[in-house]
């Protein structure tokens, strides 16, 4: 079976021969006791990539989101959550909304719905905390970061960040030929926006492959979050095998993950491009490694499991807007340029479109898409970095 259900993106695996040997699998500590070893490192450089001034290392991010609004949300704030956010950070905020802190939800990416709800909040004399994921799978869209930042800075208070998805793949400078930006910093690479009013909350899971999280934001933020996170306390601190993959991971990064996300990169083009020729419609513009399609002619549940028929295992999904069901491709870097023709293939008789031959050799057209990504790339990374 060829699968499309996988988030490790730069296709990075960390098998056991890899990443060395330890003494202990865990120490028995907590990290509130002592830090795991190299896990104050590991964090330091995830927020350097971030360009963030601190950092610190826990098991996921459920562990962290769910200590993060307990201790931003101590002094009087009010929580404002993006629509899209994502489950995780969502349950945390959950938690905060039953210790009595409020908690309101705005329009997806709409920076004007969360404008209105910071004006309400400045009336009530109440701080916000702003939520919001760096990048939406679902609609395939960059948020308004940088509008967000500024609106939760006028409000005197901070924008919280889970970029999960983004980190390893979104970077600097993002521009034909080069999609995703450079260095796999996350989304705020991608749109040049910081500020000591910004934490990001990250899993290592997707690009990078490794099942542990960073939070990363002001030095004095995460001191604080370091003396008063409860999961620091009563749960166990990453393990050794997850800090060494982390650490493996970060080295790679520095050393081929340019490779890794214009290969990416290459495939997600091509993948775009044979499904429409098959008459599907993708979702949003972007090549990100998460490709959502929807058909006019034929219900994504049948498509999908013809598909499965075929040897071909994607997800259904639903868009953000409309909830209107989709075909979702998750592409790594481990796909070849041969998967994603079998796939355009088995689309195009699924769907009843024709395949067609080909007007190029498959290299030839993917050395094409480098420097001419969708269209709709350069407006949205203009959206993302504009001032607000």
């Amino acid at each position: 079976m060829l699968d499309f259900t996988s988030a490790l993106y730069l296709g990075l695996l960390h098998a056991s021969e890899s990443v060395g040997g330890w003494e202990a699998l865990t120490l028995g500590r907590p990290s509130a006791v002592r830090e795991p070893s190299d896990a104050d490192a590991i964090a330091a450089d995830v927020a350097r990539l971030q360009g963030c001034e601190s950092g610190v290392l826990l098991p996921s991010t459920l562990h962290l989101f769910w200590d993060l609004f307990r201790v931003l949300g101590r002094r009087k704030a009010i929580v404002l959550r993006d629509a899209g956010a994502y489950p995780i950070a969502r349950w945390g905020t959950e938690r905060v909304r039953a210790m009595g802190v409020p908690v309101r939800t705005f329009r997806h990416h709409d920076a004007s719905s969360l404008e209105h709800l910071v004006s309400q909040a400045a009336r009530q004399n109440l701080k916000p905390v702003v939520v919001s994921d760096g990048y939406c799978p679902r609609c395939n869209e960059v948020a308004p970061i940088r509008a967000y930042a500024a609106i939760a800075d006028r409000g005197g208070g901070q924008l919280v960040i889970d970029d999960t998805q983004a980190l390893g793949i979104l970077g600097e400078a993002p521009r034909v030929g080069r999609p995703y930006g450079g260095g796999g910093g996350g989304s705020l690479r991608w749109g040049q926006t910081y500020g000591r009013h910004i934490v990001v909350g990250s899993s290592l899971a997707k690009a990078f492959g490794v099942p542990v999280a960073v939070l990363a934001g002001d030095r004095e933020l995460i001191d604080r979050f370091r003396r008063e996170s409860e999961t620091r306390v009563h749960c166990s601190p990453p393990s050794a095998a997850v800090i060494r993959a982390a650490r493996r991971a970060l080295e790679a990064n520095h050393s081929h993950g340019e490779a890794l996300r214009r290969r990416l990169a290459d495939l997600v083009v091509r993948l775009r491009e044979r499904l429409m020729q098959a008459g599907l419609t993708p979702e949003g513009d972007l090549p990100f490694p998460v490709q959502t399609f929807v058909s006019p002619h034929q219900p994504p549940a049948r498509l999908h499991e013809e598909l499965r028929r075929a040897g071909v295992i994607g997800l259904l999904t639903t868009t953000c807007e409309t909830s209107t069901a989709g075909l979702t491709f998750l592409v790594t870097a481990r796909h070849r340029l041969a998967d994603i023709e079998r796939v355009g293939r088995a689309v195009a008789h699924t769907a009843g479109a024709t395949a067609g031959g080909f007007d190029e050799d498959p290299g030839e057209s993917l050395t094409r898409a480098r420097g001419l990504p969708a269209r709709g790339f350069t407006r949205m990374a203009r959206s993302s970095c504009a001032t607000s």
